[in-house]
């Protein structure tokens, strides 16, 4: 072969290879990373104050859910107003479950991007993998909040399938 030849299938390989590369997919929804943090025992963690109401609790430094444990996220109305709706993964269902049995009477804080948003009371035993929260946030601002919630948590199950977890 001639040197031409050979430098042309080069750069056809090279051109090749190149576009290969996975292209970014354009996201309709901001990213929404949430977690739950527990209230801590004894008073020693990390103080979170709630955007709204002012209260003050002290969470511990680790999160009990993040967005992996998280399957789907809807707004729902009840009896007291419109709530979001968190729906858990089956092994985060389990450990959430021993965890409520444990933990009666704190409180479960609701941190959107770093961003304290909500809190609610372990007031029995969750069986269901369903987390209820009334967040703190504008409701208008309600539906958004959820559809990017919904689209990371959809985003995240597949990124962890993708990854065989």
């Amino acid at each position: 072969m001639n040197n031409r030849l050979i430098a042309g299938l080069m750069m056809g390989m090279l051109g090749w290879l190149g576009g290969c590369k996975t292209a970014e997919v354009p996201r309709d929804y901001t990213p929404m990373r949430a977690r739950f943090f527990l209230e801590a025992a004894s008073g020693d963690g990390t103080p979170t104050t709630l955007p709204q109401s002012g209260v003050n609790v002290t969470v511990n430094s680790k999160p009990v859910l993040t967005e992996g444990d998280i399957t789907n996220v809807e707004l729902v109305q009840v009896e007291l107003g419109k709530c979001l709706f968190f729906q858990l993964t089956p092994t985060a269902t389990r450990d959430f479950y021993r965890m409520t049995v444990t933990h009666q009477g704190r409180r479960l804080v609701l941190v959107v991007n770093d961003r304290p948003l909500g809190a609610r009371r372990i007031d029995g035993v969750i069986t269901n993998g369903v987390v209820f929260v009334f967040a703190e946030v504008a409701e208008d601002e309600l539906p958004k909040l959820v559809h990017d919630l919904k689209k990371t948590s959809v985003a995240v199950q597949k990124e962890i399938v993708r990854k065989g977890g």
